[in-house]
């Protein structure tokens, strides 16, 4: 009897996507609000246009470099780890064979195989510190270009996801008009992009789509009122 060849189909590009969630949803979200707030308070669709056209550019920078910053931590902090986790091999290596062996015998190894296993990793320090780095701190090695990776995409994303909500103001010269079409087609691309991370991240599409909209809407409503009461 013939069997069927098993395929296993992993997502391995978290990293990539968490880093267009983050500028997508800041870039859908605040420049959606300023645009909503200026609307209650001005009347010239330039003044929204020029304001917005502002923010993103410095949000895309701000968020970029927030991305840039933080991925540079996680490596420095994995190369700091990885020094101690070398010099502890070194310096306590039974030590450090009796973490292994902890590990081990979580998964329901007995002890006696656990210890076997682990002096054999002792053999080979490389393989044992990259062993410590994965299962005792749950690191991994970053890629060499993280940071420019994720600070190019972050700030893609957030310069995309902030032209929709201008994109009526462009194209309308009456503020109202340009108002409601901005509503319209942030609520759109809104759903839009919270039932894709939702089909991504493994949650529900049409409740990540609600929850996006809900948090966009909700922000914006809070900008434009707050901005129509003080205008007054």
């Amino acid at each position: 009897m013939k069997t069927k060849p098993h395929y296993e189909y992993h997502f391995s590009s978290s990293e990539f996507v968490r880093d267009i969630v983050i500028g997508m949803s800041d870039g859908l979200t605040v420049p959606f609000a300023l645009a909503a707030g200026l609307s209650g308070s001005v009347a010239s669709t330039s003044i929204v246009v020029t304001a917005g056209l502002a923010e993103i550019v410095a949000g895309a920078i701000a968020m970029g470099l927030g991305g840039y910053l933080a991925a540079r931590t996680e490596a420095e902090h994995y190369e700091s780890e990885l020094e101690r986790e070398y010099l502890e091999v070194k310096e306590v290596p039974m030590t450090e064979v009796a973490e292994v062996m902890e590990i081990f015998q979580s998964y329901g190894v007995s002890e006696s195989e656990s210890a076997v296993i682990s002096k054999a990793l002792l053999n080979n320090p490389e393989s044992f510190v990259n062993f410590m780095m994965r299962f005792e701190l749950g690191l991994e090695k970053p890629h060499p270009k993280r940071a420019v990776t994720s600070a190019m995409t972050i700030a893609s994303a957030y310069l995309v996801g902030g032209l929709i909500p201008l994109l009526p103001y462009f194209l309308n010269r009456d503020l109202h008009t340009a108002f409601i079409g901005s509503i319209v087609i942030t609520h759109i691309a809104l759903a839009a992009f919270g039932y894709v991370k939702g089909r991504f991240t493994g949650t529900t599409p049409i409740r990540s789509a609600i929850q996006t909209v809900l948090i966009g809407g909700i922000a914006a409503a809070a900008a434009f009122f707050i901005a129509k009461a003080i205008s007054h």
